[in-house]
């Protein structure tokens, strides 16, 4: 059995606090999305497979290692693990990585025809890193949904290091990243309200 330390209980804790958070703005409904988070030591928790997110416990997160597979018999990870292993392996100073399912992100990737979704001249746009004014534009890339989570990797992986916002999956979700907790959970409102406003502009 793995040592749930004090270290290991606190990313579990923020864990289950972020999935609250993203319940209650109706993000990941049933049990969609998933949650992780990259401890000082290298350790990955995330949140197992199948379980609702607005009703985490400590033990609905498991450890996995590097490439993905969990460390205790038993268990199971999400089928789209492999993306959040693709962030921290890219990114050593990535310390959490959440997944959504919005109403906004679904729609406007499913309409969208072109390779990304262009946010321009909000506010809010000072959210993720490096963005310094309003007066700018991010590309939050979309890929096609692919239930080979391998295939749909190798999509993503020339884009690393170049999606501030973060990217959508069409049809699906949002994957968005930080340094730790409270800076991806900020940088994943912040793109869930750009993409909101996004979708009520289109709408007129």
């Amino acid at each position: 059995m793995l040592e749930h330390d004090t270290a290991w209980r606190q990313a579990a804790q923020d864990i289950v606090r972020a999935g609250q958070r993203m319940d209650q703005r109706g993000w990941v409904p049933a049990t969609a999305g998933n949650i992780s988070r990259r401890l000082a030591d290298g350790r990955i928790a995330i949140t197992r497979s199948g379980g609702h997110k607005g009703f985490l416990t400590e033990d609905d997160v498991i450890e996995i290692d590097p490439a993905g597979r969990p460390r205790a018999d038993g268990q199971r990870a999400s089928a789209e693990t492999l993306l959040h292993t693709q962030i921290y392996a890219h990114d050593p100073r990535a310390g959490a990585v959440l997944h959504g399912h919005s109403v906004a992100a679904t729609v406007l990737s499913m309409a969208a025809t072109a390779p990304a979704i262009r946010l321009t001249d909000y506010e809010v746009l000072k959210v993720f890193e490096g963005q310094k004014t309003h007066a700018t534009s991010i590309d939050v890339p979309i890929f096609d949904n692919d239930q080979d989570i391998a295939r749909l990797a190798t999509a993503v992986a020339p884009f690393l290091g170049k999606m501030p916002g973060g990217y959508v999956i069409r049809g699906h979700g949002v994957y968005v990243w930080g340094p730790d907790m409270p800076t991806a959970l900020a940088r994943l409102e912040g793109l869930e309200f750009l993409l909101a406003c996004e979708l009520e502009r289109r709408k007129q």
